[in-house]
């Protein structure tokens, strides 16, 4: 009999945890906001005792019946679900996002054991023409000790509610103003701005923009000061090489076109040639007649040439 009473309290118990989610054991945002056609990251913490466990994407108001839209490391229409072990974090990426996508998602683990239900943390999802809050890019790159800024906007009604720049790594937002990070907010033109300087690599990661309690994600990328300054002479090398190329291309036609104006006036120049000799030729004569005369008496007379007693015809 107890043995009964003990299974029947661990079934109370276990469904009972099916309906929370596990707290701090899973991590996200609570209200994340796009544009209609637009894309999407949600990050997803988990603590490192689940580093091998199976992750996923779940659709659904309740944890007990929620659907499950996609795993790690594969991709649905439209949905991507990566895994970072080394970041204790799993990703999912949604795009051309509509309103029909508007609702309650989880991000989920896997914990395999029967009477164990599966961990997991509830965002909302919200798909509008006109977005409560949104930024410019999603996605900055920033140098390793340089600088970086994100633009982003708030819809009407959001001017006094409360601003923040938080980091989803260790889930700490930054104060308005302080050494590193500078956030400002124009409220006439329902704008804010944020602006990092002096950047570590360590700064690399998630972040997202709230106004109240609906936020935006923002992915920062750091690069190697090194790999900055050969990027710049990769790119001045290539643009050196492209104009040794078409300096050489252009030099090459010039002397293309010089040998063949040289090769035409050569041809005229033999054919003016050709012509003078011909004139200064011996005429020849298709047919000669020699014209006979009769005789007559001897008279004195001029002795006549012989040129004279002769027909030319179709000279030639």
């Amino acid at each position: 009999m107890m043995r009964f009473y003990s299974l029947i309290s661990s079934l109370i118990l276990s469904v009972f945890l099916l309906f929370i989610s596990g707290s701090e054991s899973v991590r996200t945002l609570k209200h994340l906001t796009v544009r209609r056609g637009g894309s999407l990251t949600v990050p997803c913490l988990y603590e490192k005792k689940y580093k091998s466990n199976r992750k996923y994407w779940c659709k659904g108001e309740h944890w007990i019946s929620c659907r499950i839209v996609a795993y790690a490391n594969s991709s649905n229409t439209g949905i991507s679900v990566t895994d970072h072990p080394s970041q204790n974090m799993f990703t999912v990426d949604l795009k051309n996002l509509q309103d029909s996508d508007s609702g309650w998602y989880w991000c989920a683990v896997e914990i395999g054991g029967y009477w164990t239900p599966d961990d997991g943390d509830s965002v909302y999802l919200t798909v509008s023409s006109d977005p409560a809050v949104w930024v410019e890019n999603s996605t900055v790159i920033g140098q390793e000790g340089g600088g970086v800024s994100v633009q982003g906007y708030y819809s009407s009604g959001y001017e006094n509610e409360e601003k923040k720049w938080c980091r989803v790594k260790d889930w700490s937002c930054y104060p308005f103003q302080n050494s590193t990070v500078n956030i400002s907010d124009d409220k006439n033109n329902r704008s804010f701005r944020v602006e990092m300087i002096g950047l570590q690599k360590s700064d690399a990661g998630w972040y997202w923009f709230s106004a109240g309690d609906v936020g935006v994600t923002v992915h920062l990328t750091i690069t190697n000061t090194s790999e900055g300054e050969i990027s710049v002479e990769g790119a001045q090398q290539n643009e050196t090489m492209l104009a040794f190329f078409i300096t050489a291309g252009l030099l090459l036609l010039l002397i293309v076109l010089g040998l063949v104006i040289w090769k035409l006036h050569q041809r005229g120049k033999l054919a003016t040639s050709r012509g003078s000799d011909n004139c200064s030729d011996d005429v020849l004569y298709n047919n000669v007649v020699t014209r006979s005369e009769p005789e007559k008496q001897p008279k004195e007379v001029a002795p006549t040439d012989h040129e004279s007693r002769v027909i030319y015809s179709a000279v030639k």
